[in-house]
């Protein structure tokens, strides 16, 4: 797995313990409270946070009246997953559709690689449901090279995109729904590249 799609990033948070927790160390409080906050959730702007790294700095800690949770202001740093634009990462093709291929990466599938990314000429098949690269040959036929789900495949990144998934609102069904529907971070790629594409196309 390639580690520059991982990065240190710095964030500053006020964190809620509960008095369940005070007896135990602050650090460790707030270690566990920050990982079960943020592990495996995007932050905007920053990326899909993997775990907690270290704890830079701990405030002062208040109690607000009619909480009984003390409230601490921490800094701290997260490993997080954020690709930067233009780096080629390899992942597996995880389904595929008229507008292109969605892939993965085990941990996250908010990649997508629109059909004008893909390989020319391509078409899609209706029949199988994937994407075929129709390969020229030198006879000047072609010979059909399929997407495959589950297929591994180099892609680069092309974009990324944040969106707000907060309430915007007064919650209700509809609302909560089409929150619910909206995807925090997710990655935008190309494979119509040399060398880009499913590996075994390019295997010796």
């Amino acid at each position: 797995m390639d580690p520059e799609m991982f990065v240190i990033s710095k964030i500053q948070s006020f964190v809620r313990i509960e008095p369940r927790n005070f007896n135990r160390s602050l650090p460790d409080a707030l270690s566990d409270a920050l990982n079960a906050k943020l592990a495996n959730k995007v932050v905007k702007d920053v990326g899909l946070v993997i775990s907690m790294f270290d704890i830079l700095e701990i405030g002062e800690s208040h109690i607000i009246a009619g909480d009984g949770a003390s409230h601490t202001k921490v800094t701290f740093r997260v490993l997080v997953f954020r690709p930067f634009v233009e780096e080629v990462l390899t992942g597996k093709i995880k389904s595929s559709n008229k507008d292109g291929l969605i892939l993965n990466l085990g941990f996250f599938d908010d990649i997508f690689v629109p059909k004008e990314a893909l390989q020319h000429p391509c078409r899609f098949d209706e029949s199988d449901q994937v994407w075929v690269w129709e390969y020229p040959t030198e006879d000047g036929d072609h010979h059909d090279l399929f997407m495959d789900p589950g297929e591994e495949i180099r892609f680069r990144v092309t974009s990324e995109t944040f969106v707000d998934t907060s309430p915007s609102g007064p919650e209700g069904k509809d609302m909560k729904t089409e929150e619910e529907s909206k995807i925090p971070y997710s990655l935008q790629a190309t494979i119509n590249e040399p060398g880009l594409g499913l590996l075994s196309w390019w295997a010796s």
